[in-house]
């Protein structure tokens, strides 16, 4: 095995350059603090993109992995196994859903959701019935479908044509939507909160208003909730904080807390139409994947965790608030549970990155969602003491970027 010391110039001569990493290589993570090849330690409020929602290294977790790893790793899916099986019921039972899919990844969960709705139409009214209604600044992955249907074109170009049939309206505006809606639409498709948009939540009555449309239309509405899913927003699912119940709903980040995981979730009724051999993944349902991905569940949606969720995040918000106002840097910072933007003040618009940067230096842990906000993901049980201990760092780095 090939032991021979690594660093960062080695990505430039191994990997594809499609990212730009940062020169820090972590190797440890306990809870929401992170060390990297040198021994530094960083507190972790990114949370690998909303991922890690139990944080690093969590004993539940990591016991749920290797009993399965002792027991079986992979079958085809010619057969079930009993993971995928129990994982599948409590996630039927603690949502709206009747059925669900499993995939490896968001984008795999919003490819099987677009797939699922297209072919619904197809079978109920026929092929002319194939359009999907999906907004600007909205992501759902980066398969061709997902960056097609996702509202930010720099992501499909060099990679055209596209797929067709698929509109943009503005998001939060059910104006823009009535104008594109007709009887040709199949599905309406929106993330509850744009993540890689800014953290713009959506409005109550603009997602009221989506479902009503739906309903007049004959078209499906499909809830991405790959972002927001999993108690990261207090509830474990946004819609359920909305109260608005979607057709389809996709998840996965946060489903397998760092395992690779992903499901969608719909009725009965419409799961019929991806019957045998219409779709399929090769380790969608793998067993490793859903037994952690059930110690996940089984932990988050407990009620006293989802109550903590809403408790760390309004620590974290005023804490951010009050950096915001001390350096005015911020003008708001938005977004619900665990999901938060601090949007940019105009003097520091386009500067996102030099916050992580900084912040970095300081040793904290903190994204971007686009270049005017900076986006916090952390861990759903992060230490009260970490927030704290992570406000006190980022406010050194942004009175550094500001002195």
């Amino acid at each position: 095995m090939n032991r021979e010391p690594v660093d960062r110039a080695l990505f430039d001569e191994v990997m594809v350059p499609n990212y730009a990493p940062g020169t820090i290589i972590p190797v440890r993570g306990e809870g929401s603090r992170v060390w990297d090849q040198d021994g530094r330690e960083f507190v972790d409020l990114a949370g690998g993109i909303a991922v890690t929602a139990l944080g690093h290294a969590h004993p539940g977790l990591v016991g749920a992995l290797t009993e399965q790893a002792g027991k079986l790793w992979h079958l085809s899916n010619v057969m079930t196994n009993e993971p995928a099986l129990r994982l599948a019921r409590t996630l039927c039972e603690l949502t709206f859903a009747e059925r669900i899919f499993f995939a490896n990844s968001g984008g795999e969960a919003n490819e099987a959701a677009f797939k699922l709705a297209r072919r619904y139409a197809w079978e109920h009214f026929g092929p002319e019935k194939n359009e999907i209604i999906s907004f600007r600044s909205s992501f759902h992955g980066r398969t061709l479908f997902t960056v097609s249907v996702g509202g930010q074109p720099k992501y499909t170009e060099g990679f055209e044509p596209a797929p067709g049939g698929i509109v943009h309206a503005d998001f939060n505006d059910l104006a823009s939507v009535k104008a594109l809606i007709s009887e040709r639409t199949c599905a309406i498709v929106v993330e509850p909160i744009q993540g890689e948009g800014g953290i713009m939540p959506g409005d109550p009555e603009f997602l009221k208003g989506l479902r009503a449309l739906c309903d007049q239309y004959n078209a499906l509405l499909v809830f991405d909730e790959v972002q927001t899913g999993v108690g990261r927003t207090g509830h474990l699912y946004a819609y359920q904080m909305y109260g608005v119940t979607p057709d389809i709903l996709s998840t996965a980040k946060s489903l397998g807390g760092g395992f690779p995981v992903g499901a969608m979730l719909t009725t009965a009724a419409i799961a019929t139409s991806l019957g045998v051999g219409t779709h399929g993944s090769t380790y969608g349902g793998n067993p490793l994947a859903c037994a952690v991905a059930q110690k996940v569940i089984d932990t988050v949606s407990q009620p006293e965790i989802l109550k903590g969720v809403s408790q760390r995040s309004d620590r974290l918000r005023k804490g951010m608030l009050t950096i915001g106002k001390k350096y005015d840097v911020f003008s708001e910072v938005r977004g619900a549970g665990l999901l938060l933007g601090g949007v940019l003040t105009d003097a520091w618009k386009g500067k996102a990155k030099e916050f992580l940067n900084a912040g970095l230096d300081e040793g904290v842990m903190v994204l971007i969602a686009g270049p005017n906000v900076i986006r916090l993901a952390p861990s759903l049980i992060i230490p009260e003491s970490d927030i704290d201990e992570a406000l006190t760092r980022f406010e050194r780095a942004v009175s550094k970027l500001c002195a």
